[in-house]
């Protein structure tokens, strides 16, 4: 399974990065989507798709060995910025060619149409909360 990615994403400088729409065609063809957002932000959001495994970015290199090494593996996060850490993590841990970064997280993929589940139970920590602006005089 070396470059699985090679035909379908775009090669920045040595990483894989993969739209939200060539995430999803290739998690419907049994790639695992491997979140790596801490555990208190992704319990009001998560990608709907059948393959998805919580990995937070602190726990990820404890946690590497119990990735399928058989898979493909896209690495998310809620926005693109921490994502590209663990894929840099993972191909220096022998996962180079395996794993791929979603470009623009779960926000594009959100924006881009795709599926996603939401627990309207939770709220994000830091959501902003309506308040009224304050009265002026004109």
């Amino acid at each position: 399974m070396e470059d699985f990615f090679k035909e379908t994403a775009m090669l920045t400088g040595n990483m894989y990065n993969l739209s939200p729409l060539q995430a999803h065609k290739i998690c419907l063809r049994g790639a695992i989507l491997v979140d790596v957002r801490e555990e208190h932000l992704n319990r009001h959001k998560i990608f709907d798709v059948a393959n998805l495994i919580f990995c937070p970015l602190n726990k990820l290199r404890d946690l590497l060995p119990t990735l399928p090494a058989n898979k493909p593996l896209i690495v998310a996060d809620a926005s693109g910025i921490h994502s590209p850490e663990a894929v840099k993590i993972m191909m220096d841990n022998g996962l180079a060619g395996k794993c791929a970064n979603l470009s623009g997280g779960l926000v594009s993929w959100e924006h881009s149409g795709l599926p996603v589940k939401i627990n309207y139970n939770e709220r994000i920590p830091g959501n902003l909360v309506s308040t009224p602006l304050p009265e002026t005089k004109d």
